[in-house]
């Protein structure tokens, strides 16, 4: 095969690959796998520049910065949709559809999530994608063609293009989701960058970036959900224009359904409260759509919104409370964070009397004072925020509020990088910050210490028993059973908790030191690439580090700059010495390789981190959340909603023998 075919041949099947990810939900391949074809692609197109597809996967991101924007007028306007506030304003809505229609049968509606994201069209021509753009004032919108193109979920080239009209215009919806958003933030946070609002916004603020490397960087998806100009006449519904889209390479919501009459509406929208709780990304609302595109054209549109399609909203996640207090918190890495201790209040079903203010400069934008009675916001799993302070109700005696000059765990001055958002403290002997490496290192997504909790940390960083992670192996049963409130049985437990984190995988090790910019993502690149040799690692400079895929210069330069710092080495000395068995994973192939478990229920022979970390070990995948992706679902005693949806979604189901029993062929 020649270096052209070659390349076709690659570049099919990451498209694929793509599309299996990103519209059906089902990739076939690993991470690594799709790595290492994107890589061998890379590879061919340097040494063949003359034979480099447009539409290849290599060339989302190809782009010179703009200076700015210009301006796309849409062929069809993109009007907006009234909006239902309650169920009486849906059935109101379907009268006035059959009033309009002169009919007394029931309406055919399509029912679907509305995504809090940012509206966008994308326009296909010839079965390729020749632009893209936002929704702007509804009439002319941004052209944002090379940011759209950086998202993987958009096809550049049509599935069966043949089939396909000369002129496709299709409306969608960009967003992040709700795991994504979290994962970013926690990255920006050791980065030590400023975090995001929300997903919306950053979803939004992504995809109006001037240069697309950056919109790149971001974790951006798409469900399309409307026609704009179709130039064939093929469609004559709603639901067939949707049903069509997954044939094209185009991601669609899954939960869209059709159904008739007001009690259609009125029962998915009241799922729709339940349906919020359960998914990965935000939705404000539920969108209904008169299916038939004749009835559609009979019905018309108002001067802003057609006739033909309501947005049924849903109660708003945000709740006003009090700002009782700011106090300064230390993390690990001696970054300081404000946080607003509220008066407890509900917001979307869960009680929140903590909210982050990120820092100094966002302290600032807002105006949020000691006293103030402030918006604040939670999405999912989203950490609670203030959105602003209310002024009208401030009262007259607050002052402007002001992070101290120095850390108010151990005194230590402040300061603050250039270029950086965040205020730190650098005492490796901060309390604080002992506290929060002691608390890091014991977590579930590290070493995974059961019952080593944030107060038994306090306790014995107090006590200095415990002054650095390897002390937790030299801690004796006296040293437990001596603390207030701790009996024997329960030092024993912990005790034992202890004995069996010595076995753990080279990631988690990694993961656990706490290096400033390197999480759980960039340490499993690590043990792929250094094969869990610590004295490799260690010798690496900021240089070679860099040549690894995904590793840029500044999380290079953290590495390099742990290792080569005398403590850091101790530390990693101490830990080998304390007996740590640290096993590699294995990359032989199994039953299992590749393949994606998640767990519900409580299981008896070990803790899901245990059976996760078995799981890593013979080359499975752990997903804390489960998708039609999921391979496998461990189902202990005491299941919850998970076990259902598994069903529903045709995952295969184990019982805790069952897995026990894969994982021990995988092993031998």
């Amino acid at each position: 095969m020649n270096a052209q075919q070659k390349i076709r041949e690659l570049s099919e099947k990451i498209t694929e690959h793509n599309i299996r990810y990103y519209v059906h939900d089902r990739p076939i391949v690993s991470d690594s796998e799709y790595d290492s074809m994107l890589r061998e692609l890379q590879r061919l197109e340097l040494e063949n520049p003359e034979l480099v597809l447009d539409t290849s996967p290599t060339q989302r991101v190809g782009a010179q910065p703009l200076s700015e924007f210009s301006s796309i007028e849409h062929r069809i306007p993109l009007l907006s949709l009234a909006n239902a506030m309650d169920e009486d304003e849906l059935v109101a809505f379907d009268a006035q559809v059959r009033k309009f229609l002169d009919t007394s049968e029931d309406i055919e509606y399509v029912a679907e999530p509305k995504l809090d994201g940012l509206a966008v069209e994308l326009v296909y021509e010839n079965g390729s994608f020749a632009y893209g753009s936002t929704r702007g004032d509804g009439v002319t919108g941004e052209d944002i063609t090379h940011n759209l193109r950086t998202i993987k979920g958009i096809p550049l080239e049509l599935l069966n293009k043949e089939s396909a009209p000369q002129i496709l215009e299709v409306r969608g919806e960009v967003f992040i989701s709700l795991s994504d958003f979290k994962s970013m933030n926690s990255y920006r946070l050791e980065m030590g960058e400023a975090t995001f609002a929300n997903p919306r916004n950053s979803a939004a603020g992504s995809l109006r970036q001037l240069d697309p490397k950056i919109t790149a960087q971001r974790p951006l998806r798409i469900y399309c959900y409307a026609p704009g100009y179709v130039s064939d006449d093929i469609f004559t519904s709603q639901k067939e224009f949707i049903d069509a889209l997954p044939g094209w390479g185009l991601p669609v919501n899954s939960h869209t359904e059709l159904g008739k009459g007001s009690d259609f509406l009125i029962d998915y929208y009241r799922r729709a409260e339940d349906l919020r709780a359960r998914i990965d990304y935000d939705i404000d609302g539920v969108v209904f759509k008169v299916n038939s595109y004749s009835q559609q054209a009979d019905l018309g549109s108002r001067s802003r919104s057609p006739r033909w399609a309501i947005a049924g909203k849903l109660k708003a996640q945000q709740s006003t409370t009090r700002v009782l207090d700011i106090v300064a918190s230390i993390g690990r890495t001696g970054a300081v964070t404000p946080v607003a201790r509220l008066e407890p209040v509900e917001v979307g079903g869960v009680v929140v009397s903590n909210a982050t203010l990120h820092n100094q400069d966002e302290i600032d934008r807002k105006d949020i004072r000691v006293g103030d009675y402030v918006l604040i916001q939670r999405a999912g799993d989203v950490i609670p925020e203030v959105v602003q302070a209310i002024r009208e109700r401030r009262p007259d005696d607050t002052q402007r509020y002001q992070l101290p000059t120095s850390c108010p765990s151990c005194g230590t001055r402040l300061y603050r990088e250039e270029g950086e958002a965040v205020l730190r403290c650098d005492s490796y002997t901060c309390p604080a910050q002992i506290s929060g490496r002691i608390k890091h290192f014991v977590s579930k997504q590290c070493m995974d210490i059961d019952g080593f909790g944030d107060k038994l940390v306090e306790q014995l960083v107090s006590l200095s028993i415990v002054r650095n992670p390897s002390d937790i192996y030299r801690i004796s049963h006296k040293d437990l059973a001596d603390l207030d409130r701790m009996g024997d049985k329960s030092a024993q437990n912990i005790i034992d908790a202890i004995d069996r984190s010595r076995s753990t995988t080279f990631s988690r090790l990694i993961h656990s030191l706490g290096i400033r910019n390197v999480g759980e993502k960039v340490s499993k690149i690590l043990e792929r690439e250094f094969r869990s040799s610590i004295e490799d690692l260690m010798s690496a400079s900021a240089e070679q580090l860099t040549e690894i895929d995904e590793i840029g210069p500044t999380i290079a330069q953290s590495l390099a700059d742990y290792f080569s710092d005398p403590d850091s080495r101790s530390l990693v000395e101490s830990l080998y010495g304390s007996g740590l068995e640290v096993k590699m994973v294995t990359s032989k192939e199994s039953e299992i390789s590749g393949k994606v478990f998640a767990f519900t229920g409580t299981l008896v022979s070990c803790s899901r981190n245990e059976a996760a970390k078995r799981v890593e070990l013979v080359g499975g995948i752990v997903s804390k959340t489960l998708t039609k992706s999921t391979d496998f679902l461990v189902a202990g005693s005491k299941t919850g909603s998970k076990l259902d949806r598994a069903r529903g979604n045709g995952t295969k189901i184990l019982s805790e023998d069952d897995f026990l029993n894969i994982i021990r062929r995988a092993e031998s």
